[in-house]
């Protein structure tokens, strides 16, 4: 059953119990304009109506039954004639649940726009993105769509739909203000000028801050362009033209849609033990070179698909999760394990050498000497770049018969080994690692 707020003028005062209560049918929400975040259950809600106001006093009642609503954020304020009508308080009847009633000095009559502001729950979206590569890998048709999805118990027809990714620091959880029997925990507290809620986060902007406005179209429409707004370490992303979005239900927006995205993938394989996989990376950048760059891209989840013939049929290759990517920021997406590219590391030989004594006769130091031979497979019909990591567990070490590697860190090499279309390659080498006595004179 739909959930509505119910507004009405009552044109008598006095106790709620005994007012004669003269019902105006109000015209429709004029706007409506959400602005959801991420990292809380909180929404700011800023509902546009006009009333119908008679000079002296009234009263306007504010019901939020069976919705998420928190009444301690209730604000109302003229959008006309603002010199001329005095929102007085907004009081809470006593044993009356779910209801607030306004009483307003007005010195004009006829219909004032107003706006009424409030914070609920239930509201919430997250971004997740569709990659599909090209046949030859090199590039990326990237798609990325935002999911908006209420639980707030309210419909929202129209509404102007504002996303926002930045933490929000709050002392009480809207849920649990609206689900209050009082708002205030005890009946009859009148609440005088109210706080007003601002729409966005109201720091001052710093150089250098984060932040941005996206517009998203629906599926059925194309991509609307992007609009930019700074909001100091918020992301803020506006969707363009308005939602309808009823309460139960979510909703998939299209945020960007990008051709040719230049992407590179590697094979990577860690570990010297038989049954260390192959994993694959794809990685990008998010700059003009990769026809991105304007704004960041909020975190999400990736799914990768390969386009496999002239028809643009889809087969699946891995997914992944990620943080938001600043502007000019590399990222390097793990799609998972793979079976179409090997590696069979084999251990060859050990022995031992070099051996040092101390006064007493006992072993000060010595040397040991492994021998390790790699062999790679790519069962793919494309060419294939892999990486192939090893940590020796110390920092004292040398490598010999090893050809062409990389120092990553004190204790790590890597191996990277371009193989052709169903091609393999074998490799080896000898570490040779110092102990003891050693380590001093492989030092020197």
């Amino acid at each position: 059953m739909k959930r509505i707020i119910v507004l009405v003028i009552i044109v008598a005062m006095g106790c709620i119990a005994e007012a004669k209560v003269d019902l105006v049918t109000l015209p429709v929400q004029d706007t409506v304009q959400l602005t959801i975040y991420n990292s809380a259950d909180l929404t700011l809600v800023r509902d546009g109506r006009a009333l119908t106001l008679k000079e002296g006093e009234n009263s306007l009642q504010f019901s939020w039954a069976g919705t998420r609503i928190d009444p301690t954020s209730l604000e109302m304020l003229p959008k006309a004639d603002a010199d001329k009508i005095d929102i007085a308080d907004l009081t809470y009847p006593a044993r009356v649940r779910n209801l607030g009633l306004w009483n307003i000095d007005s010195r004009v009559s006829g219909k004032v726009p107003v706006e009424i502001s409030y914070l609920t729950s239930g509201l919430s979206w997250r971004a997740f993105y569709m990659g599909t590569l090209a046949e030859d890998e090199k590039t990326m048709r990237l798609k990325g769509y935002v999911r908006v999805t209420n639980k707030s118990g309210e419909d929202y027809e129209n509404a102007q739909t504002r996303l926002i990714v930045g933490k929000v620091h709050i002392l009480d959880q809207i849920a649990e203000l609206a689900g209050r029997q009082y708002p205030y925990q005890r009946p009859g507290l009148a609440v005088r000028k109210p706080m007003h809620v601002s729409a966005a986060p109201t720091s001052k902007r710093r150089r250098g801050g984060r932040g941005f406005a996206l517009d998203i179209s629906t599926l059925a429409e194309e991509p609307k362009k992007i609009v930019k707004e700074g909001l100091s370490e918020y992301f803020l992303y506006t969707i363009e033209g308005t939602e309808t979005i009823p309460t139960g239900w979510s909703k998939r927006l299209i945020s960007f849609d990008v051709e040719d995205v230049p992407v590179v993938n590697l094979y990577k394989h860690e570990g010297p033990g038989r049954r260390a996989q192959v994993r694959r990376y794809l990685s990008f950048k998010n700059d003009k070179e990769h026809k991105l760059g304007e704004t960041p891209i909020p975190g999400g989840m990736l799914k990768v698909y390969r386009t496999v013939d002239e028809a643009e049929h889809l087969s699946y290759v891995g997914q992944s999760g990620f943080k938001y990517i600043p502007v000019n920021e590399d990222v390097e997406l793990n799609l998972g394990a793979v079976s179409d590219v090997v590696v069979e590391p084999k251990f060859m030989d050990y022995k031992t050498a070099n051996y040092r004594f101390d006064r007493d006769g006992n072993i000060a130091g010595w040397d040991e000497i492994r021998t390790f031979n790699i062999a790679v497979k790519n069962t793919r019909d494309l060419e294939v770049k892999v990486e192939i990591r090893r940590n020796f567990g110390t920092t004292y070490w040398a490598l010999s018969e090893a050809g062409e590697f990389e120092k990553v860190d004190k204790d790590t090499v890597k191996f990277t080994h371009v193989l052709g279309p169903r091609s393999k390659k074998e490799f080896g080498y000898v570490l040779t690692t110092y102990h003891g006595t050693r380590r001093e004179q492989a030092t020197r």
